[in-house]
Formats: C-alpha cells, structure tokens, sequence
C-alpha cells in the first residue's frame, strides 16, 4: 500500500513538473534587466519633416506612438518658421511607408501645443492625448493639458485641451514633458523640471483626469527631460527612461523601479552605461549623434503602457548630427525620427 502511494505521489508530482514547464513562459528575463547592459542598430531615419506651401518646417521631433487596427498611429511635435510648436499626427501600416504618410496638424489650439503622449484610457473609452500649453494666465505659463477623441485617427476630433490641474501646485516653478500612465488603482503623472529632478503626481483612476496629488520629488541625478515610464510584460517591473545631456548631446538612461509610487533605482544610468547614446549604438549610415525625446513601442496602445521587454524592443527618438545642429538656434536645429532596435 505504502508503494503504491509513493509511485502515485511521484506521478502527480512528474504530472504537475511537466504541466508548469509547458505553461511557463517561452520568454527568458532580459540579460539587460539583470546587467543594464544595452546595445542598439540605428538605420537611416523614418521621418524628415515636410514642408507645407507655405511654410517652413526645422524638425519633426517628441514622438508618441501605438499599433492600432493593423496601423501606426504617430503624433509628434512640429516646429517652423509660421508657429513654433505644432503637434502633428500620421497612420502608416508599415515603417518603410511612414515618411510618405499623410500629414495633420492638430486644430488644438491657436497658440502653443507640442510634447504629445497618446494612449487609449479603458475606464472611459477614449483616447487621451497629454501635451503642453501655453497658458500666460500661469507662472510658469507652459501647462499639461488633456484632449480626449472617440477616434484615434478622426484628426478633428480632438476636444479643446484642458488643463490638468485646476490650479498651479506650489512647490512647482518649472516643469516639462508629462507623462501619464496607470496601474489597476491610480493613474501617475511623471515630469521633468529641467534642473535634474524628476516628479510624480497621482489621482485615482475614478478621478482622472482630475485630482491630482501635490507633486512630489521621486528621482534626482544628471536627468534633463523627456521622461517616460513604461511596464514591462509579464514582470513586476516598471522602467523609466530619461534623457540626459553630456556636452550639448542628449543621450537616454535608464531606471527600475517595482511600482509606479516606489523608489527608482539606476540600471543604464551613466554616460558609459547609458540606456542610447553613441557608446551602444551602431549606425550603417552616421545622422545622428544625440538620442533625444523618444518613445518605446508598447506592446499594447491603453493607459497601462505595456512594453515587451523581450520580443522586438524598439525605441523610437529624435536625433541629429552635430554638424547639423552646430551654430543653430535651439528651435532651427534640424530633428528627425529614428528607430533604435535592441541588439544583443
């Protein structure tokens, strides 16, 4: 009797071996989620900005994308001679096709809108696109703002932006590029404030896109702005990449952290050990020596903002040669669009 429950156990335990081992994911933990080790192909650029018969255009640069309905769906800040900033938006089903796109300029407003963030909010069944306003009411008079559209790609029907918080917070004198993304409770607003410091306000997901909390202080270091937080599939891990600068060149580092409101810890967070940046990218064909503002391709397009740590990872930046942007104003500085595709 004694034998035979013994052979019994150890064919259930051989049985619940097998099924585990089969139902386990494919997909090994990163070597970089361990070592913060990155390395990066860059090919010739995906978008140039385009001129409309009237106007000039410097740069396309700030990309925010998603994959929906078989399409990309790109919005991205525009500057030219006629109006500073613009935000713009394209669909391509294909990135060889991205450059030959259709182009929109956002009606949002008559003044200045640019830095866009887009993803599909669930709770409310619409697409959210975050930005910056100009709002002279307000010191300092660049404001995060919300618009929110049936249609991601029903280029008027985006609602009149509004401004996040009903009144300026206080400990805030300078802030820039936000960012919002949620977990299953809250919704998280993270900003840069150009000084080395990044922020994070929270309000919860019934009170969105209102309530926010008083900002507070959650990552301080040789960070500049573009900071954007991202939850990585299948683990408990959230990442945040945020650009830097090292001699007039921007470069992208990168931060662990377990939860959306715990503490950041460094994982490619120097100049030697950079997330991008000229040290652990290879080029077929030199454009670009800075690696600014860019966006991560999500595995999905809702307000979790879920990356693929495994599978295809991709960022896509703005980046120009330093022969290009030598002697030029910030705002003439000639950005285009890359695509950075992880290496091992």
């Amino acid at each position: 009797m004694m034998c035979s429950r013994m052979i019994t156990l150890l064919i259930l335990i051989v049985s619940l071996t097998t099924y585990a081992v089969a139902n386990a994911s494919d997909k090994p933990a990163p070597s970089w989620l361990q070592d913060g080790q990155f390395s990066w192909v860059v090919g010739t650029p995906v978008l140039f900005p385009v001129d409309p018969p009237d106007d000039h255009r410097y740069s396309v640069k700030d990309p925010t994308i998603v994959r929906f309905k078989d399409k990309w769906h790109l919005f991205c800040t525009i500057r030219s001679e006629k109006r500073s900033h613009q935000i713009e938006y394209l669909s391509f089903p294909d990135w060889k096709e991205a450059d030959k796109a259709k182009r929109h300029v956002l009606d949002l407003t008559d003044g200045y809108y640019c830095a866009p963030q887009v993803f599909y909010f669930r709770p409310h069944k619409k697409w959210y696109l975050i930005c910056q306003i100009a709002d002279q009411s307000r010191k300092p008079g660049l404001q995060p703002a919300w618009s929110t559209n049936d249609k991601i790609d029903d280029v008027t029907g985006w609602t009149k932006p509004v401004l996040l918080f009903d009144k300026q917070p206080d400990n805030v004198s300078m802030w820039i590029d936000f960012w919002v993304i949620c977990d299953a409770n809250k919704a998280y607003l993270f900003f840069t404030s150009l000084n080395g410091k990044m922020w994070r306000a929270d309000t919860t997901l019934s009170d969105f896109p209102k309530g926010w909390s008083r900002p507070r202080i959650v990552l301080e270091g040789d960070i500049f702005e573009a900071s954007h937080t991202y939850k990585l599939k299948d683990m408990d891990n959230y990442l945040t990449v945020v650009e830097a600068q090292a001699d007039g060149r921007r470069y992208y580092k990168a931060y662990l952290a377990d939860t959306l409101d715990g503490d950041w810890q460094p994982l490619a967070a120097t100049r030697e050990k950079p997330f991008a940046s000229p040290v652990n990218t290879r080029q077929a064909e030199h454009w670009t020596d800075s690696f600014s503002h860019g966006e991560l391709i999500r595995a999905g397009y809702d307000e979790t903002l879920t990356v693929d740590p495994v599978v295809n990872l991709r960022f896509l930046f703005q980046g120009v040669s330093g022969q290009d942007m030598s002697g030029k104003p910030y705002g003439q500085i000639p950005w285009k669009l890359g695509l950075l595709t992880f290496s091992q």
